[in-house]
């Protein structure tokens, strides 16, 4: 799976159908994709399964605001605080946090995806083991 890319897209009718059919067109994948609304502005989270060029390329050809990050997956506890104090180590380490979402849950843990500036950071304040490349 590529890199995350947060979009900032027009809270509009056809607007993700617009940017799924413009990254189709150039063959790139969307694996994995989340997207929410806050007034007039959306906000998609997108994996795709390759290509980041590609994506960039499309991306800045339709003019949408985005940032890219690094993707850690970390087991927290599932209980009201536990976000909040995994967050708050980030934080105080300059880890900035660009998107994050719950993907499973589990004998009381919960495992959050989150998009961040800096991985290897991320990973250490977390305790999360760096991924190795296969």
């Amino acid at each position: 799976m590529g890199q995350p890319f947060v979009v900032q897209l027009p809270n509009r009718p056809g607007e993700l159908s617009h940017l799924a059919r413009a990254l189709c067109a150039r063959g790139v994948n969307i694996v994995q994709i989340q997207q929410s609304t806050a007034g007039e502005m959306a906000c998609a989270l997108i994996y795709t399964d390759c290509c980041d060029d590609d994506t960039i390329d499309v991306l800045n050809s339709m003019g949408y605001k985005f940032v890219t990050g690094s993707s850690v997956t970390v087991e927290i506890e599932d209980t009201p605080c536990a976000l909040g104090d995994a967050t708050d180590r980030l934080t105080r380490a300059g880890v900035n946090i660009k998107s994050c979402c719950v993907i499973g849950r589990h004998n009381g843990l919960a495992e959050w995806s989150l998009c961040v500036d800096n991985e290897e950071l991320a990973r250490e304040v977390l305790g999360v083991p760096a991924v190795l490349a296969d």
